[in-house]
């Protein structure tokens, strides 16, 4: 990696005021010196620059200009790698971006892997594994709840919490190998005692860190909520109320919705997978009996159902196995008209309407009742208060798998304690605990696992 120089584009490909080329490597600068023109007599090629400055000039290839641009030269340690990198600030455009790049990789450095710069820089140091992955959140925060957390995570919220826990299980584990060194002094009662406080007050630890995995999946995927009832209930209306913008086709016509539309929406500040259906009844062709089965299929695959009621039908009308195990919602629409269901002798009330979680009643063509249903979702969704104190801490799916083998570990080495088990394997199950939590920060991470984790990344990041 020393001896390897890499760039890459790190801005998105299309049209734009500026896009970037990022460079990094010991080579860095003297790759730069062969393509790049600084104006001006006294002016100084890349390699012989200051450190965090930036010049003037043309990127060429040959004799041939390829672009005016701003170079900057920033020299390890005080860059992101830690090595020393280069960046170039072309006019966005698909064109002079990729002519510059070209250049750049003509004069000896090579294309950047997914995530190789944050990948270096977990290598070099600059951050942590935990940290490296919040980069990657950080690029895909669709809330300013989730970039807050994105941010605390980088800042190393997460990882002072994980490095302490796993501090402590290492000072255990030095207490018990002490005692395996010297078998003649057997570890008194008293002292299992101790030790095993402290391997609960550890496994508390962990429960804590694993109790944020759900808040932490809403924020990073958001929730894939179903929007699904009968043709012509309001589905696509209320859509496009929830977006605030006309994104699907409404029509009087029964059957408009021929296939599923998703859109992600900030209710609340949690992002909302919105799907909108087809309508649920018998197919009269082919087409609409494929957006049926479309719709059936989001229906499995969601976690919230909002399921819409023209202001017409009877609450009876809305059961559905289907719905079983699934956070419900019964929406009740065209509550401006008269709802001739209200009259019905045999109405349930609306609160037990189709045994929903919550009933909201709106107006697609007015709008009313539509903040109500957000807060209603964001209830439904989110448990309690949104206070910024949670987003210290929020574990994603990897930090779960390996908090979850780390608390398994963890419960046998307190029942060998308690049993009085040998200490041998008292420091085996110790030792998986250890290096468990140690692979959160990137401890204790193999090739593989970085692999895994940076292939994710955008070339360029």
């Amino acid at each position: 990696m020393d001896d390897d120089t890499i760039a890459a584009i790190a801005t998105p490909v299309g049209e734009g005021g500026v896009a970037v080329i990022r460079v990094s490597g010991r080579r860095a600068p003297a790759v730069a010196d062969i393509c790049f023109r600084p104006a001006g007599k006294d002016s100084l090629p890349p390699s012989r620059m200051a450190t965090h400055t930036i010049a003037y000039g043309r990127i060429v290839r040959g004799e041939k200009m390829v672009d005016e641009v701003l170079l900057a030269v920033l020299r390890a340690p005080r860059t992101f790698t830690r090595e020393d990198t280069v960046e170039i600030f072309c006019h966005g455009g698909i064109l002079p971006a990729k002519m510059a790049l070209d250049a750049i990789l003509e004069g000896g450095a090579r294309l950047a892997e997914p995530g190789e710069f944050t990948r270096r820089a977990f290598l070099n140091g600059r951050l942590d594994l935990a940290q490296a992955e919040a980069v990657a959140d950080l690029i895909r925060s669709r809330t300013e709840l989730a970039l807050a957390a994105a941010n605390e995570q980088l800042a190393g919220a997460l990882s002072r919490r994980v490095n302490a826990l796993r501090d402590d299980l290492l000072n255990i584990l030095a207490h018990v190998e002490a005692h395996i060194d010297f078998p003649d002094e057997d570890i008194a009662p008293d002292a299992r005692g101790k030790l095993l406080a402290r391997l609960e007050d550890g496994a508390a630890c962990i429960a804590k860190l694993l109790a944020t995995a759900n808040e932490g999946r809403i924020l990073r995927h958001g929730i894939r909520a179903a929007i699904i009832g009968r043709p012509n209930a309001g589905k696509s209306s209320l859509l496009n109320q929830l977006l605030g913008r006309e994104r699907a086709i409404v029509s009087p016509i029964p059957g408009t919705t021929r296939d599923t539309i998703e859109e992600t929406a900030n209710v609340r500040g949690l992002p909302i997978v919105f799907i909108d259906t087809a309508g649920l009844r018998e197919a009269r062709d082919e087409i609409e009996a494929e957006g049926i089965r479309r719709s059936r299929e989001s229906l499995a695959q969601a976690e919230l159902i909002l399921h819409v009621l023209d202001a017409g039908e009877l609450p009876e009308t809305a059961g559905n196995d289907s719905f079983a195990g699934k956070k419900r919602i019964t929406v009740r629409n065209k509550m401006d008209l008269d709802p001739a269901w209200q009259g019905h002798a045999g109405a349930k009330p609306r609160t037990e309407a189709a045994g929903a979680d919550k009933v909201v009643e709106v107006s697609c063509r007015t709008g009313q009742g539509i903040e109500e249903l957000k807060e209603a979702i964001k209830e439904t969704v989110w448990s309690g208060q949104i206070t910024g104190e949670m987003f210290q801490v929020m574990i994603n799916s990897r930090h779960q798998d390996a908090l979850n083998r780390a608390r398994a570990a963890a419960q046998r080495t307190m029942e060998a304690l308690r049993s009085g088990a040998s200490l041998e394997l008292v420091a085996l199950d110790l030792r998986i605990a250890v290096a468990a939590v140690g692979e959160i920060v990137g401890k204790t991470a193999t090739e593989d696992l970085l692999d895994s984790i940076f292939s994710a990344f955008c070339i360029g990041k």
